[in-house]
């Protein structure tokens, strides 16, 4: 699986930004996805992730209620669309999958086995 990830950008604290990641595969509901990000000098960490068939979102505690995570099987794309965004949100965004119900934790990196190759995103104050 080949994931794509692209949206990134610059924008001002209180913006939005929507970032996308295509798979090239026709089994895209066969893996659960995620979000993760990795800003300067810092660990990759979890923002979000959405099982197989989209019945299943959980987040972050820094980006609830900001952030929604969403996926379309028909189109083979993953979605994130960011509101209110803060400086402390600067990062890169990389989209990551799954094979889905692996019943491992959701919110750890060495979970996934495919990764895309990221897209910056820049808040400024």
């Amino acid at each position: 699986v080949q994931l794509q990830a692209s949206g990134g950008g610059e924008v001002q604290a209180g913006g939005s930004l929507k970032l996308s990641c295509a798979a090239s595969t026709h089994i895209f509901s066969s893996f659960d996805m995620g979000w993760f990000r990795q800003a300067p000098g810092k660990e990759r960490e979890f923002v979000t992730f959405i099982n197989w068939n989209g019945t299943r979102a959980y987040y972050a505690d820094s980006v609830t209620g900001r952030f929604t995570i969403s996926r379309d099987n028909a189109k083979n794309t993953l979605a994130l669309q960011m509101n209110s965004l803060k400086p402390e949100d600067t990062a890169v965004y990389y989209c990551a999958a799954r094979t889905r119900y692996s019943g491992s934790p959701y919110y750890r990196p060495r979970e996934y086995g495919y990764w895309g190759q990221g897209t910056l995103v820049t808040v400024s104050s």
